[in-house]
């Protein structure tokens, strides 16, 4: 996964113009980047080269806040003081941070999270000149139909969010993260190619008489041109009833935007109709459907410890 697309303000940052952001609004980005993060930025053993660990999501926006942005990840930390933190959950889509910065102690809360649930926390935006500018309804929608587009061709879409706080502002000083009146940092777009053979082993899947689903997190444009691109959908086929959110997944092919336990339901109402129901997947949320299911598959490279312990089988060439 690598980050190929940055909207800035109402336009498209090219790598090339980067150095003619403006510095506030770099140093922001850093600390949006590196510090609301479960990941980590570090050296090998030889000490020459830089490794970065955590989600493929996280290691992608820390390569690209590093290798593009400049970012000294142990600069940033060594300058700065996490006060509170709001973990990524599936329900919120989105994590945030209360931060201090050491040098002259303002304090700053920082989110990120699926772009057009940022969005909709934002009242103004950040041009690439640091100017700050009310996002009005005009604004706001034409954002919407970029992140929309960059959705529809394939990419995950994450925004940033920035406020500045004051010691006045903490109720009985205690460091909790509101979420309105922010300003709109950015939003990044993601590729997450289908991975070598993907395509071709849905393919084989349904011409053997299986029914292949996808439950993801993406919205729906990102779902759909995913889908697409793996060979679950077709591109001419008919979206209505194919795509859905919620709980009205039942008889359908993919869901997006997807909550964990939407994961485990779907396996047990195709049981319910006397289906025999294989889920795979690699992360902790996934666990109770792949228990769950009669088949259990964990991605053996990449999966999490919980994931692999519950599942009846691992897929080590995933």
């Amino acid at each position: 996964m690598e980050v190929t697309k940055f909207l800035l303000g109402q336009e498209f940052i090219e790598k090339f113009n980067y150095t003619l952001i403006a510095s506030s609004v770099m140093e922001l980005f850093h600390q949006g980047v590196g510090l609301n993060t479960t990941g980590s930025v570090y050296k090998t053993d030889s000490g020459s080269k830089l490794e970065f660990s955590g989600s493929p999501t996280e290691k992608a926006l820390l390569s690209w806040g590093v290798l593009e942005l400049n970012m000294n990840f142990e600069l940033l930390k060594r300058s700065s003081e996490l006060l509170h933190e709001e973990a990524f959950s599936s329900e919120k889509k989105r994590s945030g941070i209360l931060m201090k910065k050491n040098g002259d102690n303002t304090m700053h809360m920082h989110w990120k999270g699926a772009a057009e649930i940022i969005i909709a926390m934002c009242t103004h935006y950040y041009d690439s000149l640091g100017n700050v500018k009310v996002m009005e309804d005009t604004e706001r929608e034409n954002l919407n139909q970029l992140v929309q587009g960059m959705a529809a061709s394939s990419l995950r879409c994450i925004g940033f969010a920035h406020k500045e706080v004051y010691e006045h502002e903490l109720n009985d000083g205690e460091a909790q993260l509101k979420e309105n009146n922010y300003t709109l940092l950015g939003v990044v777009g993601m590729k997450d190619p289908c991975r070598p053979g993907v395509r071709k082993a849905v393919q084989d899947c349904q011409r053997a008489g299986v029914n292949v689903k996808m439950i993801t997190g993406d919205n729906v444009f990102t779902a759909k041109a995913i889908a697409i691109e793996c060979g679950i959908l077709r591109p001419d086929q008919d979206m209505d009833g194919a795509v859905v959110e919620g709980e009205e997944f039942r008889n359908y092919t993919q869901v997006e935007r997807s909550s964990p336990s939407d994961k485990l339901l779907m396996v047990k109402c195709l049981k319910q109709k006397r289906h025999m129901v294989a889920v795979t997947g690699d992360g902790t949320n996934d666990a109770p459907a792949i228990k769950e299911a009669d088949i259990g598959l964990s991605m053996g490279i990449q999966g999490t410890e919980v994931a692999k312990e519950i599942a009846r089988s691992q897929l080590f060439q995933i």
